[in-house]
């Protein structure tokens, strides 16, 4: 039976679409190319713009775990905390739908435009939340998912679920629930959470990441954070094209390094190169790397010439309009009998080879936790120390950030591999919410509140943490600034 009784909402922050997602020149690993056939490497960014005066309305669903021993630890009342702040945050543009489950799940509220009359019923269903029974996340997640599914109003908005559990499956798969275009942030709390699951659940829909909450720790920080992502979302279908210059041109292939932030198709006859990003939080940004192998000119050419290799071009939805292509950007490169011998010379190729740097220090974090979950937390830690010393070599000036930050994150990890116990209380969920952060190019929370890594956090999430912080001291004042207030601070 369809629910089709979400509120009807006033229109989202509107205005210009112009300059909300922007292209970077391209930055290459080397300066030229041989004559004969060569290889580059090559880097895209695209960018979303800061100012968040025209954003999409959000459609949120949480999705509360409410089994037995939610209450230990405090954890249901962190949660009941944090979902205060979420309700006060959000505004009339906005709309939230609470489903509770613990056996089973139960709708308590459609979504509900965030009037002030609709905030302070909301606040009294958080309020009254109790615990007991079992664990069931495939009722929660389906329960959640039908009320965005049924939604009558969709135009200009953006369907997300936040899920929170502290637990293990009693009945039910969550695994086998089909997300569709619904992102799903997922927060683990404690070390008793199913992390591989909250993990999986994530990464299986579009944009999602799965956020730890040590055992101890307020989750009203990582909650608000994500949520002054979803609260900026400037842009919706965000897509970029990538056309190789193989029959007038130099290209001979062209080979897209594969991301979990993005989806991409190669048509068969054009060979275009269609990539997919979804939706963009302001300040954000995604960098597509890309290896373009070049023909022997040699029979045609013997002195230096500007060649083209491929033209980019992106395009993006929002504020419920069609489909807006960008202009397009020419990808070119120096081809000259006499190339230049090193590579990442100048300052954007650096910061090229700490994006290749980054990927691969993933990938290490990956490997390190199959390891450590095989029980062999020596040969992990093994592995993110000599990560540690490539980092090392890196030479950097405006990559030195993201690189100390990359340093920051392996050193947690290594010393959260120090012993069997540390590593599946802390160390697990660490490296599994480290690794959707990088796979989506999006933050995720896993240090607790002292959380010092802050990559793809956005200015806005930090804000929102100190507001979030500021709360927890006092939750009886008022939130610094709800979303529309935080517009005028652009």
């Amino acid at each position: 039976m369809a629910l089709n009784d979400d509120e009807k909402p006033p229109t989202s922050n509107t205005g210009s679409t112009r300059g909300l997602v922007t292209i970077k020149p391209a930055k290459y690993f080397k300066e030229d190319a041989a004559l004969t056939a060569d290889t580059v490497t090559a880097e895209v960014e695209i960018n979303a713009t800061s100012s968040t005066t025209v954003r999409e309305g959000l459609d949120l669903v949480a999705v509360l775990d409410v089994n037995g021993s939610m209450i230990d630890d405090g954890k249901i009342e962190s949660m009941k905390k944090a979902m205060l702040f979420v309700i006060m945050k959000l505004t009339p543009v906005d709309r939230l739908s609470i489903v509770t489950f613990s056996d089973g799940a139960t709708r308590l509220s459609p979504l509900r435009t965030m009037t002030p009359d609709a905030q302070n019923d909301l606040k009294a269903l958080v309020n009254s939340l109790g615990a007991s029974g079992g664990t069931n996340i495939q009722a929660g997640l389906e329960t959640g998912l039908a009320v965005l599914a049924d939604r009558v109003n969709t135009k200009a908005r953006t369907a997300n679920i936040f899920l929170m559990s502290d637990g293990h499956q009693t009945s039910g798969d969550a695994r086998q629930v089909d997300p569709g275009q619904v992102a799903i942030y997922t927060f683990g709390f404690g070390r008793d959470t199913d992390h591989q699951l909250m993990s999986d659940i994530a990464k299986k829909s579009p944009g999602g990441t799965f956020s730890t909450v040590p055992d101890g720790s307020k989750v009203s920080l990582p909650l608000s954070q994500l949520l002054a992502g979803l609260l900026t979302v400037v842009a919706q279908g965000v897509q970029l094209t990538i056309t190789p210059k193989t029959e007038e041109g130099d290209v001979d292939t062209v080979v897209v390094a594969p991301s979990a932030e993005y989806t991409q198709a190669t048509n068969a006859t054009t060979g275009v190169i269609t990539i997919k990003f979804g939706t963009l939080f302001a300040g954000e940004e995604r960098r597509v790397v890309m290896t373009l192998t070049l023909k022997d000119v040699t029979a045609t050419f013997s002195e230096e010439y500007e060649a083209p290799l491929a033209e980019v071009q992106h395009s993006f939805t929002a504020q419920g309009r069609p489909r807006d292509p960008q202009i397009p950007r020419d990808i070119h490169i120096l081809r000259t009998p006499t190339p230049s011998q090193a590579s990442g010379a100048s300052s954007k190729a650096r910061q090229l080879q700490a994006e290749i740097a980054r990927r691969q220090h993933a990938e290490v974090i990956r490997q390190a936790r199959v390891l450590a979950d095989d029980g062999q937390l020596e040969d992990a830690r093994y592995k993110l120390v000599g990560s540690q010393k490539e980092l090392d070599n890196i030479v950097l000036d405006e990559g030195e950030k993201l690189v100390n930050s990359l340093r920051d994150e392996l050193q947690q990890l290594i010393r959260l591999m120090d012993s069997e116990e540390t590593y599946k209380a802390k160390g697990r969920p660490y490296a599994l919410a480290s690794e959707t952060c990088h796979g989506r190019q999006r933050y995720a929370a896993r240090g607790g509140d002292e959380d010092d890594v802050r990559l793809f956090a956005t200015p806005r999430m930090d804000a929102y943490r100190e507001q979030a912080k500021n709360f927890e001291k006092d939750p009886t004042a008022p939130v610094a600034s709800a979303a529309d207030e935080d517009v005028k601070q652009d």
